[in-house]
């Protein structure tokens, strides 16, 4: 468990954060930018689950653990991409459950018959605003993976819970009844 007995440090005053083991790189870092992403998508999701209950709340309250460690992942050089006690890692079976919750709410939806405008419930518009900053976090993790050792299931991770965020929006509008959909062209 994390104690944290001061909020402010001031060792950030001069542009500058610790990395997981303490290794001081610029706030612009790319490994920065992309775990300042994934937090910013949780919050999003956190606004979603003020219109939510029961096991979609269950998914996102799960989802929202697994974004903190998603996050420390991103936050932590290396090659070893194991977890242990001291390193928390992204890890296949939080994937393959992403996998298998995507599976059980896309049975039910009515047919997608064009794309899909973000809105409908408000539990359905915080989510796509939540996907599309989680489909920002996973570029901005792919950008870092160019010149640092990021964890690749942290990535799949990333891929693989914007499609459960849109999955889940459209559950949460009527099982897709209520999706609000594109009509090409339609104010020309």
């Amino acid at each position: 468990m994390v104690k944290l007995t001061k909020i402010y440090t001031r060792g950030g005053d001069k542009g500058q954060t610790s990395l997981a083991g303490g290794k001081r790189v610029e706030k612009d870092d790319a490994r920065v930018a992309a775990y300042g992403t994934v937090d910013e998508a949780n919050a999003t999701i956190g606004l979603a689950r003020l219109h939510t209950s029961g096991e979609a709340d269950s998914m996102l309250s799960r989802i929202q653990n697994d974004m903190f460690d998603v996050g420390a992942d991103l936050a932590t050089p290396g090659d070893d991409f194991e977890p242990n006690e001291m390193t928390l890692r992204a890890t296949d079976a939080q994937v393959t459950r992403l996998e298998a919750e995507i599976d059980a709410l896309n049975a039910d939806l009515a047919d997608l018959m064009s794309f899909i405008l973000p809105g409908g419930s408000p539990a359905s518009a915080h989510l796509h605003l939540a996907r599309t900053i989680v489909r920002r976090a996973e570029r901005e993790a792919i950008t870092a993976s160019k010149t640092e050792s990021i964890n690749p299931v942290a990535i799949k991770y990333l891929n693989r819970l914007s499609d459960h965020l849109f999955v889940l929006a459209r559950h949460l509008n009527d099982e897709g009844k209520s999706d609000v959909l594109w009509v090409p062209g339609a104010n020309r």
